[in-house]
């Protein structure tokens, strides 16, 4: 029997005090994964460590631009990927993603989307050449050997978020994130991890948000992906 080492890279984004994601109970994500997912390679990247720029700027992935006539940021990143060119920072993201077979993004729900931070390593990081090309995304994208998962704390409870609930149904604001981004790189997405409100939840509460990722992580390499096609987000 071969016995395959699987790696597995995490991204902490750390931002509010009393979500999964930070101080108590909010380490609990990390300790978990490293828990429950071994024997993995941890790739960890935590943004308030490396200080991924949010915003995409000349100087910010690459050195000199290819035409300064004409500034075209795609372009340009394309351009510094294929000449090995972009900055030490991106490559060393890069590598990690390369080496890891699953990309867990952990992470609070800002205005129903991402923070800055990370919306930034993903227009670095996940590059034309890298993650993807003119042809060569979605089904056929670079990093489709790969699986990515979102967990991520919401300020707003569970009810909110159904399709009768003010905020409308949660899948709905996954669209951009696990389709137009992640499974448009090619990764094969799997369910979300989503805990509602812990701010406002009883500790009861928040133990039980910790206890359902931690049963979840212990068989996270038997899940299936999603059918990540317009019906699972909007229905038939």
């Amino acid at each position: 029997m071969n016995l395959v080492r699987r790696a597995a890279l995490s991204q902490f984004l750390t931002c509010m005090p009393w979500t999964l994601s930070r101080g108590p109970p909010g380490k609990i994500s990390l300790e978990l994964i490293l828990e429950y997912i071994w024997p993995v390679q941890i790739l960890l990247s935590l943004f308030t460590v490396i200080r991924t720029a949010p915003v995409s700027a000349i100087g910010s992935t690459y050195g000199a631009v290819s035409n300064p006539e004409f500034f075209n940021y795609g372009v340009e990143a394309y351009e510094a990927f294929k000449k090995g060119a972009l900055t030490s920072d991106i490559i060393d993201e890069q590598k990690k993603v390369q080496e890891a077979d699953l990309v867990i993004f952990q992470f609070p729900l800002y205005w129903f989307s991402m923070p800055a931070i990370l919306k930034g390593w993903m227009d670095r990081v996940l590059c034309q050449g890298f993650a993807f090309d003119i042809p060569g995304f979605y089904d056929s994208g670079f990093l489709k050997n790969k699986l990515a998962l979102l967990s991520l704390t919401t300020g707003s409870t569970a009810e909110m978020y159904m399709k009768t609930g003010v905020s409308g149904d949660y899948r709905y604001f996954l669209w951009p994130l696990q389709h137009g981004a992640l499974h448009f790189c090619g990764f094969k997405v799997l369910a979300p991890q989503i805990s509602f409100a812990p701010e406002i939840a009883s500790e009861e509460e928040r133990k039980a948000m910790v206890a359902s990722w931690a049963q979840r992580l212990k068989t996270i390499w038997e899940e299936e992906p999603i059918d990540c096609t317009p019906p699972w987000y909007f229905g038939q």
